[in-house]
Parts: structure tokens; sequence; C-alpha cells
């Protein structure tokens, strides 16, 4: 009975992440946008030095998806087709300036709507967890799918 459900949980486990992958390709490509709103959130990844100090090239950022942001917030926004993650130095009203960490100058101005959310939590190095964990969930399906066949292979008669 213990296997039956561990069989289960399992299976529900790979479900959801197929589900949560799928979800996630389909809303990019009908939005048009670069980022996935999972519950008002979303996961980016750092590609640039422009933030080094605070957040380094393969940090992930976890962003809240608002437009609720205030002085020295990490924001995120638009620009052309590109996301810039800065931090936002000085509010006008629906003026907005912001600055890399790094960088010597501002940049230009942008205006509220341009915002995507504020960074809300830092993952150290994702680009190296992101293969970490593919690895992991791989060898774990392969074993799964392993053990499965030798269960069949000593009970070729049993049922389930």
């Amino acid at each position: 009975m213990a296997k039956k459900i561990l069989n289960i949980v399992i299976y529900m486990m790979i479900f959801v992440i197929i589900i949560w992958l799928l979800y996630s390709i389909i809303q990019k490509k009908v939005t048009g946008e670069k980022y996935t709103n999972l519950f008002g959130y979303t996961i980016l990844e750092v590609v640039t030095g422009s933030m080094s100090g605070t957040l380094e090239i393969g940090d992930g950022v976890i962003v809240q998806l608002t437009s609720d942001i205030k002085e020295e917030d990490i924001i995120v926004y638009k620009k052309e087709e590109s996301l810039i993650t800065h931090r936002l130095i000085k509010m006008e009203e629906n003026t907005l300036i912001t600055k890399g960490d790094a960088n010597n100058v501002q940049d230009d101005p942008i205006t509220k709507d341009v915002v995507i959310g504020k960074v809300i939590f830092v993952i150290p190095n994702i680009h190296f967890w992101k293969k970490v964990i593919i690895v992991i969930f791989i060898v774990l399906i392969c074993m799964f799918f392993m053990i499965q066949q030798l269960r069949n292979r000593r009970n070729p008669l049993k049922e389930e």
C-alpha cells in the first residue's frame, strides 16, 4: 500500500512539473512577455553586471509583479525588448529614475507603466542550481522507472 502511495506521489510531482512548464510556455507565447506570472510572482536570471555587488551575473531574482514600489527598491522594468533590473533611486509622480548599483550614471527616466515589479528575494547562482535540479530530477525519474521495471520482472503475474 505504501508503494502505491509513493508511486502516486511521484507521478503527481511529474504531472505538476509538466503542467507548470506547459503553462509557462503557453503563457509566454500568448502574452508575448519574457516572464511568467505564477500567482503574482516570477523568477528571472541576472544576465549583466550592472547591479554587481548586490546582484551578480547568474543570480536569480524572485519578482513580485506589482506597481507598489518605493525609492531604494530594486525593480524590474521593460525597456524595448529587454527586462532591466535596477534600483529605483528617485520617484516624482509618474516619472522614475533608476540606476544600476555598479553603474556610474543614472538610467533614462521611465514611467510607472513599464514597471513589472520589485525584487523580493535573491537566489545566488541560480544558473548552477537549475542544472543541479534538472540532473537530480532526471536521475530520480530514471531510478523510479528502473525500480518499476525490476519489480515487474520479479513479479510478472502479480496484479497491482
